[in-house]
């Protein structure tokens, strides 16, 4: 293709953010227009000249650029600019047309939304982004101190950036340990930005009862993030080494170690050295956050109040602050004859709390599933996606929609569509339980707990192997109410789990069934 500052990417992640695809732009220089084609997995940038735009796409044909963990490809496009037109007779247009195929020599910049309205304002929004996420060089008040206090729960960069992104742009977080509090230090587009976040979410919980934050200035004007990791991030860079396997968590002097001995008031700028944050989070095995958050928290910031009822499941308050992070989930793939709203339930509960499912009425293979959170959300997809569930591979993604709606009673579907708020057999409703630490990834080797002393290896071997072959038991030598069975197979031990969870073995004993790291 013919040399442009204009770069065409494509293969884009489905629910790719915008701040994404400007990050990945602005690690190869500045960027000066975006184009996002959302519904194509497509998007362009104008570069500030074609230099910047040649040494994009050489470089990508060499080392091509990710975005969670997918390949993204880059080429020129056949157009030399793009122009911002939110004129209403320009949507239909881009709706319809096929990038690259025209030949036309100026792209107009639009999105194919819903509706016109949505047009201007989504035009506005990204350019806004875009504007601020070359603002690197920070100012007065433009980063905030967090402190975390009383943190029952691990808070994670990921829960930050969506707690603080619904006040503005974040383009730089860091996180540590001092005095065995957790802080971190957010860096955010413009004082008024800053201003508006800390004065919304100064003293409020992210879960509810705990994790109070206490937000205050910090004396820097700006941070310099060497590694994107799980401690800190750049979020207008993608370039970033992960840094080296070394953890400042339970450190004497966390953040002296973090900075390696140097922090320089002068010039107001944090430096991070080699030996400060690394890697240390497994992703075979995360810590989900509690499932309720403080109703004072959200009133605060939604201002509306949360219902009184004390067994009524709410949104945590990362999931409703964050903006477009939706906790549905959409399930295709399924075996028609087998797969139940119960099975689904049962499943995708030993990643997250299930609030309802919805099978389609129309294409039963398919199915709604809203988690109580995205952060669940994302580790249903993270651990199930295309694991089989009755000879079928499931094929998981993030809706677009927000929630899962309920039928009228009398309705033909409504048995098809099950609410499941109440449910006493969520993993995660009760705060500080160990099933926050216990999540693996499925296994042929399961974990039966809540086993009374009556009940027998025999019995329970019996029991399993209707759905398949045992090859293995053995009781906990320490806990006999406690066990791991291993099937002959995944398919067989994932069918196991949702049919024997919860099954009856005494007047007040059910057994418990979820997957195991260990092995037989």
């Amino acid at each position: 293709s013919q040399v442009s500052k204009v770069v065409h990417l494509r293969s884009l992640p489905s629910d790719v953010t915008d701040n994404e695809v400007i990050q990945l732009g602005l690690s190869y220089g500045h960027v000066t227009n975006v184009l996002m084609l959302k519904g194509k997995n497509q998007a362009f940038l104008e570069m500030e000249d074609e230099e910047i735009a040649n040494q994009m796409v050489s470089s990508s044909g060499l080392n091509p650029p990710t975005i969670r963990q997918r390949i993204i490809y880059v080429q020129f496009s056949n157009h030399k600019e793009l122009k911002t037109d939110s004129s209403p007779n320009q949507l239909n247009n881009v709706q319809d047309m096929e990038p690259e195929s025209s030949g036309k020599s100026v792209m107009i910049l639009c999105c194919c939304l819903q509706s016109q309205t949505d047009f201007p304002t989504f035009t506005i929004k990204t350019q806004a982004i875009l504007q601020a996420m070359q603002k690197r060089e920070g100012g007065p008040n433009h980063v905030l101190r967090a402190v975390i206090e009383n943190m029952l729960y691990p808070i994670t960069l990921d829960v930050l950036h969506t707690i603080f992104s619904k006040f503005g742009v974040i383009l730089k977080i860091i996180t540590f340990t001092k005095s065995s509090q957790f802080q971190a230090l957010i860096q955010m587009a413009d004082a008024l930005q800053s201003q508006t976040a800390k004065l919304s979410l100064d003293g409020q919980n992210i879960y509810n009862g705990c994790c109070t934050l206490r937000i205050e200035y910090s004396k820097l004007s700006a941070l310099n993030v060497k590694f994107n990791n799980d401690k800190s991030r750049d979020y207008t860079r993608n370039d970033l080494p992960t840094g080296e396997p070394t953890s400042i968590l339970g450190t004497g002097n966390a953040l002296h170690s973090m900075l390696g001995g140097n922090l320089t008031q002068t010039n107001q700028t944090l430096n991070l050295k080699s030996q400060a944050i690394g890697y240390t989070c497994d992703p075979n095995h995360p810590h989900i956050p509690p499932s309720q958050p403080s109703t004072g928290a959200l009133h605060h910031l939604t201002g509306t109040g949360m219902p009184g009822s004390s067994t009524q499941m709410v949104t945590q308050l990362a999931a409703i602050v964050g903006g477009g992070q939706t906790s549905v989930l959409h399930v295709s793939n399924l075996n028609e004859e087998m797969v139940t709203p119960e099975v689904l339930f049962l499943l995708f509960g030993v990643y997250g709390d299930v609030n309802r499912v919805k099978i389609m009425y129309q294409k039963k293979s398919n199915a709604l599933v809203q988690m109580n959170d995205n952060n669940q959300a994302q580790n249903v997809i993270r651990f199930l996606d295309g694991v089989k569930l009755y000879d079928r591979p499931l094929q998981i993604t993030l809706s677009r929609h927000n929630q899962v709606q309920m039928p009228r009673e009398g309705q033909e579907m409504a048995k098809l569509t099950q609410d499941y708020t109440n449910s006493p057999l969520h993993r995660f409703k009760k705060p500080g339980s160990k099933n926050f630490q216990n999540i693996f990834a499925p296994s042929e080797v399961l974990h039966l707990s809540n086993i009374p002393p009556e009940t027998t290896e025999e019995f329970l071997r019996e029991k399993f192997e209707e759905f398949g072959g045992v090859v293995g038991f053995k009781f906990f030598v320490k806990d006999r109410r406690m066990a791991l069975i291993q099937m002959s197979s995944l398919e067989e031990a994932i069918i196991c789990l949702v049919t024997l969870h919860n099954l009856k073995l005494g007047e007040s004993n059910h057994l418990r069934v979820s997957f195991s790291k260990g092995h037989i």
